[in-house]
């Protein structure tokens, strides 16, 4: 088995969520929701090392939340960068060949340890691995202002993390120069040549972005189905 790792990107400002304190420290039923994803990653049969790339404006209040709760645990905190993709290169510095990492957002902290398990158990044989849901909703394409036209959502999925790949390749992916076409891990390393390999997302695996998100998430925690 290959020594794992998860970079944990924490550099948003949350500012679609309306609130003073970055959406990462936000309390979660009792719990930052940055720790709620930490503990992901602490809890599965396996050990993962861990590296958490964070907004330098919450870094100090991150630091103090884990000194007053006594939440110990062995990490690399790294600054977070201009943008996603310079805060994963960044981390990836931290991190040697020859591992599985996976790449998972700060703020969906509402997976079960099974899937995330199993997704790692899927990059043992696959060097780029990437969770997809099927769309439910009818969609429509914006073709100009109050122009819209039906598309067919068979043909599109969801994509969510972790986003699990063999540290080399990543880290191969993300010596290209940036661009904005660069939305996720997963379109770095398939620049590249490399064949993803999609696996099955999860609905409780929502992104904490807006003040409905939390009282979803919240609702979740509650209803025990994370167990």
């Amino acid at each position: 088995m290959r020594p794992r790792y998860v970079i944990i990107p924490a550099g948003g400002s949350g500012s679609r969520m309306g609130s003073e304190i970055p959406k990462q420290m936000l309390d979660l039923r009792g719990k930052p929701v940055l720790r709620r994803t930490v503990e992901l990653f602490m809890d599965l049969p396996f050990k993962v090392g861990i590296v958490i790339s964070i907004n330098p404006s919450i870094k100090d209040m991150w630091m103090e939340y884990c000194r007053q709760n006594n939440f110990v645990f062995k990490s690399i905190l790294t600054p977070g960068g201009l943008t996603r993709f310079h805060s994963v290169k960044r981390a990836l510095s931290y991190l040697p060949d020859g591992g599985i990492v996976a790449v998972h957002d700060g703020v969906r902290p509402l997976m079960r340890k099974e899937d995330v398990a199993a997704i790692f158990e899927e990059a043992e044989e696959h060097p780029a691995v990437v969770p997809l849901m099927p769309v439910q909703d009818s969609m429509r394409r914006l073709v100009s202002d109050g122009v819209t036209e039906i598309v067919d959502r068979e043909e599109y999925r969801l994509v969510q993390t972790p986003q699990v790949f063999h540290t080399e390749v990543l880290r191969k992916a993300y010596s290209q120069a940036f661009t904005p076409e660069f939305t996720d891990d997963a379109s770095v390393v398939e620049r590249t040549g490399v064949p993803l390999h999609f696996c099955a997302g999860s609905r409780l695996n929502i992104k904490l972005t807006t003040p409905e998100d939390m009282v979803l998430a919240g609702a979740l925690i509650d209803s025990g189905c994370l167990r």
